[in-house]
């Protein structure tokens, strides 16, 4: 008995002991946060959160009566003694919608933090991205409230960035460039080839990006990140973790299973995922407002009965068929870090599809009848493999370097038959992209020196068949791209520079070199005979820019950037023959030259008391050689026998001279730790110029945004907000461009707006219920030249699961 009371002060002090080590985590989904800094009220001493969100404070409670918890996108806390004892040293901390320092890469090729960068820069980080729990990453881009989304069929989505679209905005996918030699200047659907689910961050870079990125980055940059494999923690051998989740919606019939596998050792990691997705049939709206009358109704569509095209009648006319599809995508992720100052990494993604109706064509009905039986685009196939070399430490070259080399595969096809005829055209193109960028960054004393190398070569193949669905006959026809192929190779060199002058200013300038070629051949002159055996281009351009931040005090921030943009001509602006109507084809033109941009970007922005932050950017866009269809004389003439039928020569040609502005308005506010509130706002004008008149230019998105109210307790989330655009009256499309007049309502496109609600509820730290109604009114809208309606009133349940 004796021994009993050494026992219990042992006791006492071991319980003491471990209750001074710290757990923090995320208030609303319970996880771990990993970096958190604990401060010493008071003192200079610090300890850090590992992968386990553990800290050990001993040292800090001995010198102090409490703690200060501080984390980057997190709201700051202190905390007693007394308090950390109540809560068993467990702490969860809430998200903090004013993140200042948020790190971003797209304008640059290594991390920068956000409020040093001039140009105007939007992230959406992982944490954000499983909220939405989006089917696609065109919908995540739509629901961003910055970014206009067109839509031809379901299954696609064009992101539109300051009134450019397509070729002239520059996807990139963890460094590797997306754009290809035949990404096209109308709508551009190859955003859904990317799973929103494997990312780890994406950020919108505004503005021209060709000093970092070279060509095509006029109207911004998307840059998306996907997750890292995770290594095993110190002193531990191996780490497995993984997740997945299931979700349903009801306006696209979606199902959607989703799957992540990581096992870490102390070098290397391997993280695998699979997500799979169903749709069925897209319903819209059902409560037409404003002008919209039975725009949108699908009444009849197209049927194969008996041998023969039959219009049947829509037993639904607010459902849109046929638009489902089923869509596959792979990630496999490898990485070896045999020290803290190198790393190798290995990345492979595949993405695939089933066939993709094209709504857009398919509900045409020109004089009460359809016009195509079958439009369809064959399955987007899309492969990526990667590797990534990354060092660290100081060296006379570089304090960071990274190589990537990567491969690129991609396959698309055309598929279309007008309603009553046998002949079904077939047209595939096969795309091959290497590449390899080497960027290097130094710092010194004030300076920080960015520099790097780029090459690529674009590979493309171009097949054509006509199938008789009758007999099963196949017989040749003419390709989209040259028969005998066509490539195209660029090299370039760039340099940044940032100087921290005072620690109110920071002076950023860049330069960049490309060089652009491309050869094309045609081969087979039966189709082409009125053409050139060999089509070829080389280009040149230099690009730059020059930007200032100004940090006054007072929490103000202002910022000026100029910078310039180009984007030189691809296989398919130059070499695409390409019958768009009957009567007028389109032929090569080999004088046509890059496109040029030149833009200045102010902004101004305001902290108050840490709470409200204020921003407004404004910027107007010079546009110099835009590339336009129009008509055109080939050996002198301007009607060829093309087909058998007399046709007008058209081509791509320089004729554009253009001017846009615009300015972008956001609110965040923290109102409590608990409530927050955000709100955007995006408007572009645009036009082009000429000697006699002014026309509005084409891919100009009405103004639009969205004003979202959060609220996060202990294991809930909440979002409520509205997503709201205006209209675009019918004056204000261009009559001969890509804003798809023609499927508009007789006075061009109403307003809309949306109600929409989402909310996540963590049971345990690893499980989690989240469940959505958007569109809850039900309203009827079609986004500004789309083809397709928007989804309905949509109930979407999504359950998740880690360990």
């Amino acid at each position: 008995m004796k021994k009993l009371p050494g026992l219990s002060l042992m006791m006492l002090l071991c319980y003491y002991s471990v209750a001074q080590t710290i757990t923090v985590q995320d208030k609303a989904t319970l996880q771990p946060l990993q970096g958190v800094v604990i401060n010493a009220a008071n003192k200079h001493t610090s300890v850090q959160t590992n992968a386990k969100g553990q800290a050990d404070i001993s040292a800090l409670l001995a010198a102090s009566d409490s703690v200060k918890i501080l984390l980057l996108g997190y709201q700051p806390e202190v905390f007693s003694k007394g308090r950390l004892l109540e809560l068993n040293y467990k702490i969860g901390l809430a998200h903090r919608t004013l993140a200042f320092d948020e790190v971003v890469v797209s304008s640059g090729r290594f991390s920068s933090k956000r409020r040093l960068v001039p140009q105007q820069v939007d992230v959406l980080q992982r944490r954000e991205l499983q909220l939405m729990s989006q089917p696609t990453l065109a919908e995540v881009m739509q629901q961003s409230g910055k970014v206009l989304v067109q839509k031809s069929q379901m299954g696609g989505g064009s992101p539109i960035i300051r009134g450019f679209e397509a070729n002239k905005v520059l996807m990139v996918i963890d460094g590797v460039r997306m754009n290809n030699a035949i990404y096209r200047g109308g709508h551009l659907q190859n955003i859904i080839t990317l799973d929103n689910n494997v990312l780890e961050q994406a950020e919108v870079a505004f503005g021209p990006g060709s000093v970092m990125y070279g060509s095509d980055a006029l109207g911004g940059v998307m840059h998306f990140q996907t997750i890292q494999p995770q290594l095993a923690v110190v002193g531990e051998k191996h780490l497995w973790s993984g997740s997945a989740f299931t979700r349903y919606a009801t306006a696209s019939d979606e199902k959607t299973i989703h799957a992540l596998l990581n096992y870490g050792r102390n070098k290397w990691g391997s993280l695998t995922s699979i997500t799979i997705s169903d749709f069925g049939n897209l319903r819209q709206g059902n409560n037409r407002r404003g002008t919209y009358g039975e725009h949108g109704i699908r009444d009849y569509y197209a049927a194969r009965i008996g041998g023969r095209d039959t219009m049947l009648l829509n037993p639904n006319p607010i459902v849109q068929q046929p638009t489902g599809y089923t869509q596959y995508d792979v990630l496999q992720k490898l990485l070896y870090k045999p020290s803290a100052a190198i790393s190798h990494g290995l990345n492979l993604q595949y993405s695939t599809s089933t066939d993709i109706p094209r709504y857009d064509r398919l509900s045409e009905m020109p004089n009460g009848k359809l016009k195509f039986a079958q439009w369809y685009y064959g399955p987007q196939d899309r492969l990526l493999a990667a590797y990534t070399l990354s060092l660290t430490g100081a060296t006379k070259l570089y304090d960071q370097a990274k190589v990537i080399t990567a491969y690129q595969w991609l396959q698309e096809s055309r598929h279309d038959r007008r309603f009553g005829k046998s002949q079904l055209a077939h047209k595939t193109e096969n795309v091959q992209v290497f590449s390899t960028n080497a960027d290097l960054a130094k710092s010194i004393n004030a300076h920080r020196l960015q520099y790097g190398l780029e090459a690529s070569y674009n590979a493309v193949t171009s097949e054509a068949n006509e199938e008789n669905i009758t007999t099963g006959a196949h017989k040749a026809t003419s390709t989209r791209y040259p028969d005998g192929g066509s490539g195209m190779h660029s090299a370039a060199a760039y340099f940044t520079h940032t100087w921290d002058v005072k620690p109110w200013l920071i002076l950023n300038e860049g330069a960049r070199y490309t060089y652009v070629g491309l050869d094309a051949h045609f081969d087979d002159k039966t189709y082409f005979p009125f053409l050139e055996n060999k089509v070829q281009q080389r280009n040149n351009a230099l690009s730059g820019n020059a930007g200032a931040v100004i940090l006054p005090g007072n929490n103000w921030r202002f910022a000026i950037l100029a910078s310039t943009g180009f984007r030189a001509p691809n296989v398919d602006d130059l070499s695409k023959v390409f019958d768009s109507t009957p009567g007028n084809v389109i032929v090569p033109n080999p004088t046509l030259k890059p496109e040029y941009t030149y833009n200045l970007e102010v902004s101004a922005s305001k902290s108050i008391k840490d709470k409200l932050h204020l921003e407004l950017v404004g910027y107007r866009t010079w546009y110099r050689n835009a590339i336009t269809t129009q008509p055109y004389l080939l050996a002198g003439q301007d009607f060829i026998l093309y087909n058998g039928q007399l046709s007008q020569v058209t081509a791509n040609v320089n004729a554009g001279k253009a001017t846009l502005h615009g300015y972008s308005a956001s609110l965040q506010a923290d109102l409590t730790n608990y409530l927050s509130l955000s709100s955007s706002l995006n408007y572009t004008y645009g036009r082009i110029k000429s000697e006699s008149t002014e026309i509005p230019l084409d891919h100009i998105p009405p103004v639009f945004g969205k004003t979202s109210i959060n609220l996060q307790l202990k294991r809930l989330r909440s979002e409520f907000f509205i997503l709201y655009n205006g209209a675009k009256k019918l004056e204000d499309y261009n009559p001969n461009g890509e804003d798809n007049l023609q499927y508009a309502t007789p006075n061009g496109m109403p307003a809309w707006h949306t109600l929409n609600l989402r909310t996540a509820y963590q049971f345990t730290p690893n499980l989690q219920l989240q469940a959505a109604l958007e569109n809850i009114t039900d309203n009827y809208y079609r986004v500004f030249a789309s083809g397709i309606s928007a989804p309905g009133r949509n109930f979407i349940l999504t359950l998740r699961g880690k360990f």
